[in-house]
């Protein structure tokens, strides 16, 4: 999440850290990918407003500390059956969505991933939606997807789980404590071409990707639209 080419960034002199999430996915039953998007993006949130990572002498606390003071990284990897199972012995939280599960782990060094996660595929997460995604609910938050941009499912869950941290660190605990409450309901849409352009002019949360994977440095990737930001910038 930046704006400046990797080799620019002063944040790539602090150590550097990731967060692992680790998508469910059964040779039979794969999750429909927008399920996996939401999911990943709740998923985040639920991990960054826990207590082991929030509280001063949390279990996570430190990790969460020095993964922020760095690049904000997230890698997605796919697991099944024994894999799942192993992963799932870890420290972390699963959580579901319709049918995706999605576990989330504290912050680890780049180069210093679990044994049971480290060999996980990061490719393969190609999901598609059986059917079209039904219109997002105008009075929730909607992470909205860059429509020009191709994306494989486990990179766009790693930008939706951006999105839904630039939200969450937006927001005034007021309005944390409800989203909160609200099981941090969400949608995740590409945005239609026009949409946008009006997004990523709104002055809500943009996600510019570093450009390690898949796409450019400095791609505008996801657009965080929470009800609450949205009333403190142009209405759209």
């Amino acid at each position: 999440m930046t704006s400046s080419p990797a080799s620019e960034d002063p944040r790539d002199s602090a150590p550097q850290f990731v967060l692992p999430l680790v998508v469910r996915m059964e040779r039979a039953d794969p999750p429909a990918r927008t399920d996996a998007l939401e999911t990943a993006a709740r998923a985040v949130l639920v991990l960054l407003s826990d207590e082991r990572a929030t509280a001063e002498d949390g279990a996570w606390t430190q990790a969460v500390r020095d993964w922020q003071d760095a690049r904000i990284r997230k890698v997605v990897r796919r697991a099944r059956g024994g894999e799942w199972r192993k992963a799932s012995g870890l420290p972390g939280i699963t959580v579901t969505g319709a049918a995706a599960e999605v576990r989330v782990f504290p912050p680890v060094p780049l180069d210093g991933w679990p044994k049971e996660l480290v060999k996980l595929q990061v490719s393969g997460t190609d999901l598609d939606d059986p059917e079209p995604p039904a219109a997002p609910d105008p009075a929730r938050p909607v992470l909205w997807l860059n429509p020009e941009l191709e994306m494989s499912a486990g990179k766009a869950m790693a930008q939706a789980g951006h999105g839904a941290q630039l939200a969450w660190w937006a927001l005034d605990g007021e309005a944390r404590t409800a989203w909160r409450e609200d099981g941090f309901a969400l949608s995740v849409r590409t945005a239609a071409p026009q949409r946008w352009a009006e997004l990523t002019t709104s002055g809500l949360p943009v996600v510019r990707d570093a450009g390690f994977t898949e796409i450019a440095p400095g791609s505008c990737t996801v657009v965080a639209d929470h009800p609450s930001l949205r009333n403190c910038h142009t209405r759209l």
